[in-house]
């Protein structure tokens, strides 16, 4: 605990000699004032100065803005977070986290904290048809010679449920995928939420839309337990690490790119930034799935708009170079993927 309450409390044994009558004889009996306990569960909501004071600090870390509408939620939340730390107010609390290295772990629960949102597996099942019916085929279809690659990137990927049904529909819908070198890379700026995901691990209500066959073809019933962990078949092809969205990131390109019910939370400059940094690793042609109401169709002009949560990247246009005397282009390759 980072605060500690005082040992003179009145139960201790140098209060209790006394009680709460005075120990002179024949004097008025005294009260004795006990200094009330103020639970960070008790305080009263934010206030609106409170309120914009997170609110900056929350989009200069993450690009989420939080509205004066949230004060309710942010305020429930930030209780948690007192009563885990120990520290009695909101001010506190926000001197103490502005006072922090950027890496130490109280930034990332309090992040967890301000950020996580409910997620399970197979939500979105339109979504996910089209994943097992049109992209595997298509990317079969499309792949040549021995080696067969797919990669994918859930970003915002919470505790990894986008990442394992995608994983659940490539072990079932593609016959040789064990011949593929399948990339599913999900990433999240909690750490907590990174640790959650690597372990493969979820409860009952994570796993209540997964099919009752992909349950026992690709999943184990922990004994004792109301949860469920992927196998083997899954974890081959599923890696997990820590990235804020706001922030490139160094990899090389992606076939399909999810990012859903993630920048609802961000204003407009940050779902630039955001999108500017995701369509750098998407190859030519591939897919970026979002969520239905994201709002980022400005963003997208350039790419093609198939549903409202799908869209595809324009294969880069190849400069003609100069003709050899045999006609060909020189130069003119075919975009890598």
């Amino acid at each position: 605990m980072l605060f500690s309450r005082s040992d003179k409390s009145p139960s201790s044994p140098s209060n209790r000699s006394k009680g709460v009558l005075g120990d002179s004889p024949g004097l008025v009996p005294k009260i004795v004032p006990i200094e009330p306990i103020v639970s960070p569960l008790n305080l009263p909501q934010v206030t609106d100065i409170e309120l914009q004071r997170y609110a900056d600090l929350i989009y200069r870390r993450t690009g989420v803005r939080i509205s004066p509408q949230k004060k309710t939620l942010l305020s429930n939340r930030l209780r948690r977070r007192l009563k885990e730390t120990g520290i009695r107010t909101y001010s506190d609390y926000y001197e103490y986290l502005t006072k922090l290295p950027p890496n130490h772990p109280e930034w990332d629960a309090f992040l967890q904290e301000i950020t996580t949102h409910e997620t399970y597996l197979f939500r979105d099942e339109v979504q996910w048809r089209w994943f097992r019916e049109k992209f595997l085929p298509e990317m079969a279809a499309t792949q040549a010679g021995p080696i067969k690659t797919l990669r994918i990137w859930s970003a915002a990927c919470s505790t990894g449920d986008e990442a394992f049904t995608a994983a659940c529909c490539i072990a079932a819908a593609l016959p040789d995928f064990r011949s593929w070198r399948i990339t599913i890379l999900g990433t999240d700026i909690g750490v907590a939420a990174v640790e959650q995901a690597k372990t493969a691990v979820f409860g009952e209500r994570a796993m209540r839309l997964v099919p009752e066959d992909y349950k026992k073809r690709f999943f184990d019933k922990i004994p004792n337990a109301m949860v469920w962990r992927a196998k083997p078949i899954l974890t081959g092809m599923t890696q997990f690490r820590q990235h804020n969205l706001m922030e490139p990131l160094r990899e090389r390109p992606f076939d399909l790119v999810f990012l859903k019910n993630v920048l609802i939370y961000f204003d407009n400059a940050s779902k630039q930034v955001v999108v500017k940094n995701v369509l750098n690793v998407l190859r030519p042609n591939g897919y970026l799935v979002v969520g239905p109401a994201e709002g980022v169709g400005d963003l997208l002009r350039n790419m093609r708009r198939s549903q409202p949560w799908l869209y595809q990247k324009e294969p880069e246009q190849v400069t003609p170079a100069a003709t050899s005397p045999a006609g060909s282009l020189l130069g003119a390759t075919e975009p890598r993927r």
